[in-house]
């Protein structure tokens, strides 16, 4: 067992120190050429080496480095970019990482549409991502919008009971709830929704098959992890212990 608690498990230090993003493995093959690089206090210059990253002390020109496999983060989505890994046209939200979380290779944890913003969970934990989109688990994700129309109970009540799309699909039943409204040449009404599936558009058709539109959409939580208003649209940070306690990613931490 390594001193993390972790079952030891060695690898090669090119691949480890190049992971969390020291540089390429023949930038750090040079490093060790050159002496660079200390394992438990002791110059290693094999950058083949296997070293067990939990648990030994890795030392690169002369600082420690901390090894982790996977990485958690929390995007405030704005709108005009792709819930992509890339694409030829536009903008993805791996376009707007720092270098040091793009070189995980991360991807985003299903989609929001271009145009939509809020809370999207980027990870490179493809176990997690299963767990939070399997259809099975029925993870609860809240929206809040403004849609042009008079949202009316008889609305509500359709949701409950689940709605049926223009492909015949009928939603499972979705809790909507009416916030305001506001009346002058148009109606508008803010809400909140809870729907625990993610079909393509979902939201939008659900109220068009209502007759209404909607004009602005934000995912507020996922699960029980919630956007960090905080946050600016664009940005991200790393989700806390606490927040990935609330995803069950506790077990998933490197």
């Amino acid at each position: 067992m390594s001193q993390s608690g972790k079952p030891a498990k060695k690898q090669r230090l090119d691949k480890v120190l190049s992971h969390i993003g020291v540089g390429s493995r023949s930038d750090i093959r040079k490093q060790a050429k050159q002496g660079l690089i200390l394992v438990n206090g002791t110059v290693v210059k094999d950058s083949g080496y296997h070293v067990d990253p939990y648990a030994d002390k890795i030392e690169v020109g002369g600082e420690v480095v901390t090894y982790r496999e996977f990485i958690y983060l929390m995007m405030n989505k704005p709108p005009g970019v792709l819930s992509a890994t890339e694409d030829k046209r536009d903008r993805t939200v791996l376009d707007l990482l720092k270098h040091e979380y793009a070189q995980f290779e991360p991807f985003p944890v299903g989609r929001l549409d271009k145009d939509t913003v809020g809370l999207l969970l980027i990870t490179n934990d493809g176990k997690l991502a299963h767990e939070l989109l399997s259809p099975r688990k029925y993870v609860p994700k809240t929206y809040e919008a403004t849609i042009e129309g008079d949202v009316d109970a008889d609305d509500v009540a359709a949701f409950a009971a689940g709605v049926e799309l223009e492909d015949g699909y009928v939603t499972l039943p979705a809790h909507l709830t009416i916030l305001g409204r506001e009346r002058g040449s148009k109606v508008i009404s803010h809400i909140s929704l809870i729907i625990t599936e993610g079909k393509f558009h979902q939201v939008k058709r659900m109220f068009q098959a209502v007759g209404k539109k909607v004009t602005f959409l934000k995912r507020v939580s996922m699960g029980e992890l919630k956007l960090d208003e905080s946050l600016p649209l664009g940005a991200c940070r790393e989700l806390t212990l606490e927040e990935l306690a609330l995803l069950g990613a506790e077990s998933s931490q490197g």
